[in-house]
């Protein structure tokens, strides 16, 4: 089973990919948004597409105490859009602290912020992608 990774940003979409097993998220790219988000969700159809993906996993930006703000609404409301030109299945799961995990991974390697400004969000979406492959791989071990 692969899936795709969103991290779904207001001017960028990072994006990541699992193994066919399921077992591991890879980042791959950054879908720098357009002015109409339905050209945004094309390129995201094209990657399902290329990728041959079974599910789409979007992170879901909850406040630090688990309340859904105003981006969380958002979210929710693009990821409803995308549910209905996408041809698999959409999942949300919860984004809290992957920037920052993205960001502190980078700093640890010796990335410097320039460079790392242009690989955060899909590493981003690596950490949320892996996040969701390891909660379902606990569940399915159970």
């Amino acid at each position: 089973m692969r899936a795709l990774g969103l991290d779904l940003g207001t001017k960028r979409i990072g994006v990541a990919v699992s193994d066919s097993e399921g077992l591991l998220a890879t980042p791959i790219e950054v879908i720098l948004r357009q002015k109409d988000t339905r050209q945004d969700h094309l390129a995201v159809v094209e990657l399902v597409k290329e990728w041959e993906v079974n599910i789409v996993v979007v992170g879901m930006p909850y406040s630090l105490d688990g309340q859904e703000g105003p981006m969380a609404q958002k979210t929710f409301e693009e990821v409803k859009s995308l549910s209905d030109i996408l041809p698999v299945p959409v999942e949300t799961y919860d984004e809290r602290l992957t920037t920052v995990t993205a960001e502190r991974s980078l700093r640890e390697q010796g990335v410097s912020s320039k460079e790392g400004r242009k690989v955060i969000d899909q590493l981003a979406a690596a950490v949320l992608l892996q996040a969701w492959l390891d909660k379902r791989q606990t569940l399915e071990d159970r």
